[in-house]
């Protein structure tokens, strides 16, 4: 029942925001996109840069991992890893990443309480780390088109048994809107018009059409 003396034009305390959340991004390596069948894959890698290129424009932090990188699966993507020169890769033994005292680590140092996760392959290396960080209390939500499994059953059923337990399934770009979430924040707009229109397929091809036909203030 809705309680009209409560109701304000404010957001949902369940939305992603660029103080609330960190996106972790788990074995987006050569040996897991080998057996990756679940979608096309250049579609995931399109996804995956993108996502991490919207963590970049609103400054939310990440972790980036990979699993056995120098003895089977090698190294992160190069895409990925261009995105965030800088950035220390965490390298585990572990399928599960969440079993990695240092992944884990580097988790809780980011001070955030909502995980935004994509990764390879979903049926592993996604819903272990998921679960587990469910178990311990924080808020999950996986990007399932930067994610993928060795076939288009493992990753719907991997998808289905996380969001059974409370996972928030998402999109890359549902992600950089949300984070946006009003065209009138002007220091992220242009950025988020950049990366919609390099990754963001017909989308992107709209914002062109709109800004050359509308003019370049032209939104959304």
């Amino acid at each position: 029942m809705v309680d009209f003396a409560q109701v304000s034009a404010a957001p949902a305390p369940d939305l992603l925001t660029p103080d609330n959340c960190a996106v972790l991004f788990v074995d987006h390596q050569p040996q897991m996109f080998f057996g990756t069948g679940s979608s096309d894959r250049t579609a995931i890698i399109n996804a995956t840069v993108g996502l991490a290129k919207a963590a970049k424009v609103f400054d939310v932090p990440v972790v980036l991992s990979t699993v056995a990188a120098e003895s089977f699966s090698g190294p992160l993507m190069p895409q990925l890893a261009d995105v965030f020169p800088d950035q220390k890769i965490v390298d585990r033994s572990t399928m599960n990443a969440w079993e990695d005292t240092n992944f884990v680590e580097a988790v809780k140092a980011t001070g955030r309480t909502k995980l935004v996760i994509a990764g390879l392959w979903t049926e592993v290396c996604v819903v272990l780390p998921a679960l587990s960080a469910l178990a311990q209390g924080y808020e999950v939500y996986v990007v399932t088109d930067a994610s993928g499994g060795v076939s288009p059953q493992a990753h719907e059923h991997a998808v289905q048994r996380m969001v059974q337990a409370g996972v928030v399934p998402v999109t890359w770009v549902q992600v950089l809107l949300e984070l946006q979430r009003d065209w009138a924040r002007t220091e992220t707009y242009l950025p988020v018009m950049d990366v919609v229109k390099e990754h963001g397929g017909t989308y992107g091809l709209g914002v062109v059409y709109a800004q050359t036909v509308i003019g370049a203030h032209a939104a959304g």
